[in-house]
């Protein structure tokens, strides 16, 4: 698989009937390795890791409803109280982030509310903060790492 523009992780891999599976610890199973599975995993481990973001917080590939039609996020964030912190839409190194990406997310925030949005290809990151009451994001240089509201705790 490519080099990816994050840390370098260390990551369980199985073969079985010619294809590679890398290990997923959020949904505690074997996933079969396309190249986007490859920058979501460098991702999750990213917010573990570097951002500390706690494991129970952490949520992958999950349906969601928009406008009346089946979504699926790659991975979300959660706050302690069960609000949602941040989105993540995850692309291969192959696809170019464009503006549609950012409508895609955007459109999913519409119904998850999220604080903060990450668009990724692995190769190009792009972190954005929420401004509800403008009703806009603001780019950020990165993410901000995991701090527990202490009423809360």
């Amino acid at each position: 698989m490519q080099n990816l523009n994050f840390p370098k992780f260390s990551f369980r891999f199985k073969s079985s009937e010619n294809k590679i599976s890398i290990f997923d610890e959020i949904r505690k199973k074997f996933i079969i390795l396309q190249p986007e599975e490859w920058v979501r995993q460098h991702c999750v481990h990213y917010l573990m890791e570097v951002k500390k973001y706690p494991k129970p917080l952490i949520n992958v590939e999950k349906e969601l409803t928009v406008n009346n039609l089946k979504k699926r996020y790659d991975i979300v964030i959660f706050n302690t109280d069960g609000s949602i912190h941040l989105i993540v839409e995850c692309k291969a190194p192959s696809v170019p982030i464009s503006q549609s990406t950012f409508d895609q997310i955007a459109r999913y925030n519409l119904t998850l509310d999220a604080a903060f949005l990450m668009v990724t290809n692995g190769i190009n990151h792009y972190y954005c903060q929420m401004d509800f009451e403008e009703e806009r994001y603001t780019f950020l240089r990165d993410l901000p790492s995991y701090y527990p509201n202490p009423s809360t705790l």
